[in-house]
C-alpha cells in the first residue's frame, strides 16, 4: 500500500489501527506512541487525567499506556540483609490501596474513552522490582548468589501478587500490559543467572494477562540485552530501544514475527529536534519492517522536560508519512 492508496482507506479506530499493526494487517496509517513519566501523587483519579490530557488531548495518540507511577506497596532501596527479603509479603488486592489506585486509573480512562482507544498498564517485573528495593543492585546478586533461598521466595512472592494485580488490571479494562523488564541484560548480571532470576518470574507474573490482546515486552537497557532470550514470552509485542541498545528493526525482523515497538531514539531527535531527523527515523522504521507489524515509539521514555514542539512534531508527521506498496 502506498501513501494515495491509504487515503482510500476507512479511518481506523485507534484499538483497530493497533490491532491491525499486531496481526499484520493492513492499516491506514502507522500507529504511534510514545511517553514519559508524571507525578500522580498516590491517585489513580490523577494518573488518569494526566495520561488522558497527554495521550489523548495533547498528542491524540494510539495507545493510551499508563505509567509506572503509582508504584508498588514496598520501599526501595530498603532491603539491607538476607533477611529483609522475608519481609516482602502475598498482598491482597483488594485491600491494597496502591494496586486500587491502578485499578481506578484504568476504569476510568476506559469510561472517558470508550473503546475505541487500547489501554494498557505498565508493570515492572518481579525482578526489576526486587532489584528497586535492594539498596543497590550489586547488593541484590551478592544475596541471590549467597542467599538464594531468601531471594527466590521474595521473588515468587512478587510474582504473585503481580499476578494477581495484572489480571486485576485486565478486569478493570485494560487490553494488556507493558511489562517492563529490568536486569536482562549483561549490563547487570550473566543470561544464567537470568535465567534463574528473571524468566521463571516473568511467566509467572504474565499469567495475569493471558487471555489480553495488547501485551507489550519492553527489553529494557542501553546495551547488551539477552535479547534472543525472551522471544518466546507470550506477548503480542516487543519494545526496546532498538537504536540504542540494538538490535535494530531489521535485525528483529529477522529473528520474530512478532509486532515491533520502536523506531525513535529517546535520546535523539524525538526529545531534542531537529524534525528532519524524527521523520527520519521514522521513515527509516518504516523501511526496515516495511511498515507491517510497526507500532512507531520511542526506545523508551523521553527525558521528562522534553520540549513538546518535537512530539507535536512527532506526532503530526506520522499522518503524512507514506507506507510501502505490497
Amino acid at each position: 500500500m502506498n501513501g494515495a492508496m491509504s487515503m482510500t482507506m476507512d479511518e481506523m479506530t485507534k484499538t483497530e489501527r493497533v490491532m491491525a499493526a499486531v496481526m499484520g494487517e493492513e492499516v491506514d496509517r502507522i500507529p504511534v506512541c510514545f511517553w514519559h513519566h508524571f507525578k500522580p501523587e498516590g491517585s489513580g483519579r490523577r494518573m488518569a487525567e494526566a495520561t488522558l490530557e497527554f495521550f489523548e488531548a495533547e498528542f491524540d495518540l494510539d495507545i493510551l499506556k499508563i505509567m509506572p507511577d503509582l508504584p508498588y506497596p514496598f520501599p526501595r532501596g530498603s532491603v539491607r540483609s538476607p533477611e529483609d527479603w522475608r519481609l516482602i509479603e502475598p498482598i491482597e488486592i483488594v485491600r491494597s490501596r496502591f494496586f486500587h489506585q491502578r485499578a481506578v486509573a484504568i476504569q476510568a480512562l476506559r469510561d472517558a474513552v470508550g473503546y475505541e482507544t487500547p489501554i494498557v498498564m505498565t508493570v515492572f517485573s518481579p525482578l526489576c522490582e526486587a532489584l528497586h528495593f535492594a539498596e543497590s543492585q550489586e547488593l541484590f546478586l551478592e544475596h541471590a548468589r549467597a542467599n538464594p533461598g531468601a531471594v527466590h521466595e521474595a521473588l515468587a512472592t512478587i510474582a504473585e501478587n503481580l499476578r494477581a494485580h495484572i489480571q486485576d488490571c485486565v478486569d478493570s479494562g485494560a487490553d494488556g500490559v507493558f511489562f517492563a523488564l529490568q536486569g536482562c541484560t549483561s549490563a547487570i548480571m550473566t543470561a544464567g543467572e537470568y535465567r534463574e532470576l528473571g524468566r521463571p518470574y516473568d511467566l509467572l507474573a504474565l499469567q495475569g494477562a493471558r487471555d489480553s490482546w495488547l501485551n507489550i515486552l519492553h527489553v529494557h537497557g542501553d546495551r547488551d540485552l539477552f535479547f534472543d532470550d525472551v522471544l518466546d514470552y507470550p506477548v503480542q509485542v516487543l519494545s526496546w530501544s532498538d537504536r540504542l541498545a540494538g538490535p535494530s528493526l531489521s535485525e528483529a525482523r529477522e529473528k520474530t514475527d512478532r509486532c515491533l515497538m520502536g523506531g525513535w531514539h529517546e535520546f535523539g531527535a524525538l526529545s531534542n529536534g531537529p524534525e528532519t531527523e524524527i521523520r527520519s527515523e521514522a521513515e527509516d522504521a518504516i523501511r526496515q519492517t516495511g511498515g507491517r507489524k510497526l507500532i512507531l515509539a520511542n526506545g523508551c521514555s523521553v527525558p521528562d522536560d522534553t520540549d513538546p514542539q518535537w512530539l507535536h512534531s512527532a506526532r503530526d508527521m506520522v499522518d503524512e508519512l507514506e507506507l510501502p506498496a505490497d
